[in-house]
């Protein structure tokens, strides 16, 4: 007798201060569950909305043997598709799916599709500081935690906090996160060039733009970025100006990174055919979970487009231990972003792994080893619990977002 997809649940959560949303798939067997993330952390209610009101229903009954079927018929269902929070319903239940077929197998998932190709997954970590002083420190602790690719930003990804317009905007200008350009431009290239001087050119140094500048100022400031032999540079354009990347390709030897705000295959298909990019840097729940996550990894593997998957602390542990699990069976892994929860006692803690409430919440997360790699659990499945006592203690808040709101000096808004 098939196994059908009995009940989906959705729960939401915060241990970290971070909406979380997991999607459990019940089935007709008694005790056999998956589980899935489905985080929009600024739309959790839309996404939960979606889930319990369209999805469930469509999907019970259905075998759960069925992925491809099932990714294919909530893709279609509402007959316009791609888009963010459908997308990041639609992983829930599809990791749900794969956690499913991994414990009816008796497998971790990485052996479903095809095995490991290495022991361990290679991640950075990030470190971010107000000056060049606090940020070496930061990455001497890293690397004394064998850790040797860094991610470095000073003040974020630049711009003020959250307020009102600082004095040198125009009057009037509304609140929010106000940029200067020029001068994180110029910081940034006068932070990599100390980096270097003092930590030398044995540890890979990785710097995010998040998309805060014209495509024309990132064609000059990649290429000053040149000397400092970075792993990757990442978003360097916004995703509705991705048609630049093969304009600074052209100039600059620096390797690219892209994709954590793509949605759709038709925003990556020709940046990968062409070559333009060198990492795919997709949020895996953002495309729709698994299944397609793993098709893309294929693809890319065909045209030596290396993964990076986002793995931002906007995302569950089930979706971390997803990412590890695909990077453990692709030949064309480049290194895996890994972000813990912020540091309880020491930043060695936080490499380690989640600690406090985000554990005990989600017990069996694939775990770093002090070595610069992360492990997978042997598990069947996915590998990771969730404790809904425990979930329930950290609701959710449902508020304004803030750090999206970036803007310009004369007060007009900018990509966040």
């Amino acid at each position: 007798m098939a196994v059908v997809i009995r009940n989906i649940r959705v729960i939401c959560t915060a241990p970290e201060g971070i909406n979380l949303v997991v999607v459990k798939v019940e089935t007709s067997e008694p005790g056999l569950y998956g589980l899935g993330c489905a985080t929009f952390s600024y739309r959790h209610l839309t996404v939960r909305h979606l889930i319990e009101t369209y999805l469930a229903p469509l999907l019970e009954g259905q075998d759960v043997r069925n992925i491809t079927e099932l990714w294919q018929l909530m893709h279609q269902n509402a007959y316009w598709r791609c888009g963010p929070i459908v997308n990041n319903a639609i992983s829930g239940i599809d990791m749900a799916l794969w956690d499913i077929k991994g414990k009816m197998a008796g497998m971790p998932v990485y052996d479903l599709f095809g095995g490991k190709v290495r022991a361990g997954v290679p991640i950075y970590r990030h470190v971010d500081g107000a000056d060049l002083d606090e940020i070496c420190e930061g990455i001497e602790r890293y690397r004394e935690a064998g850790v040797r690719y860094i991610r470095c930003q000073r003040g974020g990804y630049g711009g003020t906090g959250f307020g009102r317009a600082p004095a040198w905007t125009a009057r009037g200008a509304w609140p929010g996160i106000y940029l200067d350009s020029g001068a994180y431009m110029r910081d940034t290239v006068k932070l990599f060039e100390g980096i270097r001087q003092r930590e030398g050119f044995d540890i890979d140094l990785i710097h995010d733009v998040h998309e805060r500048i014209h495509p024309t100022q990132a064609m000059g400031f990649v290429k000053e970025m040149e000397p400092y032999k970075l792993f990757f540079m990442e978003d360097v354009v916004p995703l509705e100006h991705i048609g630049w990347l093969e304009k600074i390709r052209e100039r600059s030897t620096v390797p690219l990174s892209q994709g954590e705000l793509f949605n759709n295959p038709a925003e990556y298909q020709k940046l990968v055919e062409k070559r333009t990019i060198d990492y795919m840097r997709v949020h895996i729940s953002q495309i729709g979970g698994i299944t397609p996550a793993r098709k893309l990894q294929l693809y890319c593997e065909q045209y030596g487009v290396r993964i990076c998957w986002h793995g931002p602390g906007d995302m569950s542990p089930i979706a971390h231990a997803a990412n590890i699990h695909i990077d453990l069976a692709a030949q064309n892994l480049g290194i895996q972003e890994w972000s813990g929860i912020k540091p309880p006692n020491s930043i060695l803690q936080e490499i380690k792994g989640p600690q406090g409430a985000l554990l005990d919440v989600f017990p069996g997360m694939p775990e770093y080893g002090n070595d610069g790699y992360v492990y997978a659990s042997e598990r069947p499945g996915l590998g990771v619990e969730l404790d809904e006592r425990e979930a329930a203690k950290y609701p959710c808040e449902n508020s304004v977002t803030l750090w999206t709101q970036t803007r310009n000096a004369d007060g007009s808004l900018q990509a966040p």
